[in-house]
């Protein structure tokens, strides 16, 4: 290589790199990403003090790789060229055929143990009967279709261990296991869908002695609200050229009264936001997403119980049907509500109380500190 061709490509990359410099600052910055669902960094407020610490050169970093020219376009050149040299771990997203699965990681500072304690400290500190439904994720179900050698958190263990706390559990495992071969999880997104929540209902009544109350599949008529659904596992990983998702609602929500507090005061809510269907996070479509507390109320199942469900946005897709076998079904969020579960049962009249997390979730979640005062 002559001295004047190395020259012509340092000049070359240069001129690349000084153009990449212009075109991104002359570019409007975006304030959200709508592919990978989350807001983008915004240039940050300069002091002296956040020089010195580092925060500032730190903040400029995440700026400049959030506002990237045509980034979504270079996030999916990149997942595909790692294809093509034989990868299938996309920023801890498994490529596995036609469907994305999400790594599992072990959880932090024995946050699992914790949370299970704090459980624990929930049962005694009620008499309205504690049940504990932990949903494997479908990298546990699936387990035999990731990548060999894969790494993925134990969760058959996990669940092993919360038996042994000797409360009652929902066996979520065994009923998503037996129907491994349907499409019970999204192929693009960590959540179940409406026909795996099903199947969670029918393992939730059957925990709770109610199995004869269970209402068959044939009881409900499927509704295809989205065949456009790109889910979280979408984002995450890049990948972006498989088929969508479709969503579907199963739930009629006539004679349901749904009650939201998302401001902190009592608002009219509903059992499925349609205006999500426009949007990319789809799934919020279910209860209109993530809240404080919700509460559905069924006058056509007057005497048949109050559930009160400590729980994640799996159970924005169960509660729907929970709604037709309760008269009411409660739904806290801990993350957003501090009232102890215990004194929040007792006030209202709640029969049984369900902790319902997916289990990468319960392991990874740091509110659930407050389920045990």
């Amino acid at each position: 290589m002559t001295k004047a061709y190395s020259r012509f490509l340092t000049a070359l990359f240069c001129l690349f790199l000084g153009g990449i410099l212009v075109w991104s600052l002359v570019l409007p910055d975006r304030e959200r990403s709508e592919v990978e669902n989350r807001t983008l960094s915004q240039w940050p407020a300069f002091s002296w003090q956040s020089l010195k610490d580092g925060s500032f050169t730190s903040s400029v970093e995440e700026y400049f790789a959030d506002q990237f020219p045509l980034r979504d376009q270079w996030t999916v050149l990149k997942a595909r060229a790692e294809q093509l040299i034989g990868k299938s771990e996309f920023n801890d997203v498994y490529l596995c055929g036609d469907r994305l699965i999400a790594q599992v990681k072990d959880p932090e500072e024995d946050l699992d143990e914790k949370n299970l304690s704090y459980v624990q400290r929930l049962a005694e500190n009620t008499d309205v009967p504690v049940y504990l439904g932990l949903i494997p994720s479908a990298a546990e179900i699936w387990k035999d279709d990731l990548p060999a050698g894969a790494p993925s958190w134990d969760q058959s263990a996990f669940l092993q261990q919360a038996e042994a706390l000797g409360l009652p559990m929902v066996d979520f495992d065994s009923a998503l296991r037996a129907h491994a071969d349907e499409d019970i999880f999204y192929r693009t997104d960590h959540h179940w869908t409406s026909l795996g929540a099903y199947y969670g209902y029918a393992a939730v009544m059957e925990a709770l002695g109610k199995g004869e109350d269970t209402l068959p599949m044939s009881a409900f008529t499927p509704e295809t609200a989205s065949t456009d659904f790109n889910g979280t596992l979408y984002s995450q990983s890049g990948i972006h050229w498989l088929t969508p998702d479709t969503i579907e609602f199963w739930v009629q929500d006539e004679g349901l009264s749904i009650t939201s507090w998302r401001t902190g005061e009592p608002q009219s809510g509903t059992l499925y936001d349609r205006s999500y269907l426009e949007k990319k996070d789809k799934y919020s479509a279910f209860l209109g997403g993530n809240q404080p507390l919700c509460v559905i109320r069924n006058e056509a199942a007057a005497g048949k119980g109050k559930l009160l469900l400590i729980r994640d946005s799996y159970s924005d897709s169960l509660a729907p049907f929970l709604a037709q076998s309760f008269e009411e079904v409660h739904l806290i969020d801990t993350r957003y509500y501090r009232m102890p579960p215990a004194q929040y049962a007792a006030e209202n009249g709640i029969d049984e109380i369900c902790v319902l997390f997916s289990i990468p979730n319960f392991i990874t979640e740091k509110s659930l500190v407050f389920i045990g005062q």
